[in-house]
């Protein structure tokens, strides 16, 4: 354990909290995957065997998505200048639950505007769903960002990204 703390620069068991949710998290979006395979191919899901391969394509999943996870932890601690490795999960889980969130988010403010994708052109609903979506995640990103510690990394994120939007001017000292 201590070799693993030492490898994430945790410095409090609390921190821990971390990696095993990004565990958890990598674990469940394997089991999704995995499901949506099978159910694709066409297997029954009371047969025994259905369960089986769910368990073994569940661990081959997560164990690539850990690959990329990891692999694109290596990239960004530099580029993002981290102090800590334990925050790049932070960051990670921020973003991903800013991310379902936004667009759970954007289902009923559409709705409440009067679009649904079976009355309306997929070419109408998607930019209009798109641009809700926009400012719903900005604001959510620095919300959870700052439950997950990390609100002077999103707060800068969002400045860089804002003024390459052409919003530069809103950010000026």
């Amino acid at each position: 354990m201590r070799r693993f703390m030492d490898r994430w620069e945790i410095q409090s068991s609390w921190q821990l909290i971390f990696p095993v949710s990004g565990l958890i998290g990598l674990l469940f979006s394997g089991y999704l995957f995995s499901k949506y395979i099978l159910n694709a191919i066409g297997f029954a899901q009371t047969d025994i065997a259905y369960f089986g391969l769910l368990s073994a394509i569940t661990i081959l999943v997560t164990y690539l998505f850990l690959y990329i996870t990891l692999k694109l932890f290596s990239i960004l601690e530099t580029k993002w200048n981290v102090t800590y490795r334990w925050e790049l999960i932070a960051i990670f889980i921020a973003f991903a639950i800013t991310g379902s969130t936004a667009a759970r988010i954007s289902d009923p403010i559409i709705s409440f505007l009067g679009f649904s994708r079976e009355t309306t052109i997929g070419w109408i609903y998607w930019p209009i769903r798109i641009f809700l979506i926009f400012p719903v995640y900005q604001v959510l990103l620095l919300i959870v960002g700052w439950l997950f510690g990390q609100f002077k990394f999103f707060w800068n994120f969002e400045k860089k990204m804002l003024s390459r939007l052409g919003f530069a001017r809103f950010f000026k000292n």
